[in-house]
């Protein structure tokens, strides 16, 4: 079921690092196994909208930091569900006890993604130049993007 909604994604080799021949077994250890948390979304038919992971970004004394990946249905897409597993994230890894959320590698031509968290709060806080090799494109730049979860003092 997850991998079905994964597969495509990883296979295009335009949004995530994963080599796009990755294996079922190791998408599901990429995904799952190495996430303190995983949410599935499904419709009122139960079939799968979208999924999205928390795990720290970092080690011990950078781990009140997470980081999160998304993959929403393709014929799902424009139907605001990323933005909901975004808030649905944002509310669980407060619950969690993280402090700020991260994503290391947003893919510059990801525009829908990256309206997307900005939308939902996030601010790009730095530019990789020619970061990630895109599949069709070849090296293209990638973003740092970062929210707070918790008033006060910036982690």
């Amino acid at each position: 079921m997850l991998w079905a909604l994964l597969e495509p994604v990883f296979r295009a080799g335009e949004t995530f690092p994963h080599d796009p021949a990755i294996s079922e077994a190791e998408a599901q250890l990429a995904w799952v196994e190495q996430s303190q948390a995983v949410m599935v979304g499904v419709d009122a038919a139960g079939a799968v909208v979208g999924t999205y992971y928390l795990r720290p970004n970092s080690l011990a004394l950078g781990a009140h930091v997470v980081n999160a990946g998304y993959v929403v249905a393709e014929q799902t897409r424009r139907l605001g569900i990323g933005s909901r597993l975004c808030q649905h994230s944002l509310q669980a890894a407060r619950r969690l006890g993280f402090r700020a959320m991260q994503f290391n590698l947003v893919v510059s031509t990801n525009t829908a993604g990256i309206r997307c968290w900005q939308r939902n709060g996030f601010q790009v806080v730095g530019t990789l130049p020619g970061a990630f090799r895109h599949r069709r494109l070849g090296y293209v730049d990638a973003l740092v993007m970062v929210q707070g979860l918790v008033e006060g003092p910036k982690p």
